[in-house]
């Protein structure tokens, strides 16, 4: 029904491209202040996602591994692929990684489970083993990549229920995991970043990192990253993600990627006046943004329904430090670098 529902809209889908093109966020553009480096974000590299089998791909969340595999999570139903982005190539293949998460091992779940498996997020820890936080009952789930068993954490989310909205589908979405620290993201309704004790499965700390200039009481978060000691946010709506200080909850940088999502070439037709991305990892030279395009198909090729992978030069970094953009190797959630 759903592909249907496109394709039968399609005639008025270029009639919106001028809000896939220049329509402000829900939040509005940020706006520019002296006191935090503000920069804008310009791709390096662009891949389409090519799904196994031309299945619809809402893909969420972004995960590196050490060994240069990048993940994401289709959130229509959980299921985790892999991918190895190409320099020198436009698309990307995407393939299945059926140990993680799997219909068997989550089977055990079913009878608390309400719809759908719905994966917003992917993190790391240490050990690594795989987190996955799901949406419509608000899950942290833990998979061992090796065995492919699956845990359920058991955490008691009492202390930040009064953030919590009833709709299922403005729950958690982006995870982010540093030593023994876990952190959500509650995506809207009122977002919220949630830190979880990991050894005790307790909530210790939750804060709203705020885009610059944005008035809104209700900042959109859609994924979570750590790396060098910073946690990573992206504010879908507000076209932007925030270096944020973990332990005073100030910004140290924010980098906006309006351009990205609006340019001619990438811009979904869409009737909404909301932004896309749904997947940030970050490592030493370059900032990776997917976006969840939920079925729909770019301005400049209608009949191209595929997500859409960036690759971002730092510009936050000196030249000299830049070096050479080291293609599709990332460094792995779960460690903590020094700046």
């Amino acid at each position: 029904m759903a592909n249907l529902l496109r394709f039968q809209l399609a005639p008025w889908l270029l009639l919106l491209s001028a809000a896939a093109f220049g329509a402000p966020g829900t939040n509005g553009p940020a706006a520019v202040n002296l006191n935090i480096p503000s920069y804008n974000l310009h791709a390096t590299n662009t891949w389409r996602l090519n799904a196994p089998g031309g299945i619809r791909m809402d893909s969420s969340g972004l995960l590196a591994l050490p060994d240069g595999r990048i993940l994401t999570v289709n959130d229509r139903d959980g299921a985790v692929y892999s991918m190895r982005p190409d320099p020198a190539k436009g698309t990307s293949d995407l393939t299945s990684e059926p140990k993680l998460f799997s219909r068997d091992a989550l089977s055990r779940f079913a009878p608390r489970k309400h719809g759908h498996y719905d994966g917003e997020g992917l993190g790391r820890d240490a050990l690594g083993r795989i987190y996955m936080c799901e949406e419509a009952d608000r899950w942290i789930l833990r998979c061992d990549p090796g065995t492919g068993a699956v845990e359920l954490l058991e955490i008691d989310w009492s202390p930040v229920a009064q953030w919590f909205s009833s709709n299922r589908n403005a729950s958690f979405e982006g995870i982010a995991i540093d030593g023994d620290r876990l952190w959500v993201a509650n995506e809207r309704r009122k977002g919220r970043i949630i830190q979880v004790d990991l050894p005790t499965l307790k909530v210790v700390d939750s804060f709203q990192a705020q885009p610059i200039g944005s008035q809104s009481d209700d900042v959109h978060y859609s994924d979570l990253c750590f790396f060098d000691g910073a946690l990573w946010v992206l504010c879908r709506d507000s076209f932007c993600i925030l270096k944020v200080d973990p332990t005073t909850h100030g910004t140290l940088v924010q980098f906006n990627y309006r351009s990205l999502e609006r340019s001619a070439a990438d811009a979904y037709a869409q009737p909404f006046n909301l932004g896309f991305a749904e997947g940030l990892s970050v490592d030493r030279t370059s900032i990776w943004i997917v976006v969840d395009n939920n079925g729909f198909p770019r301005v400049a090729a209608l009949n191209d329904p595929r997500p859409t992978l960036w690759q971002c030069l730092r510009p936050d970094l000196a030249l000299d430090q830049q070096g050479r953009v080291a293609g599709t190797t990332l460094q792995g959630e779960g460690r903590t670098h020094s700046p």
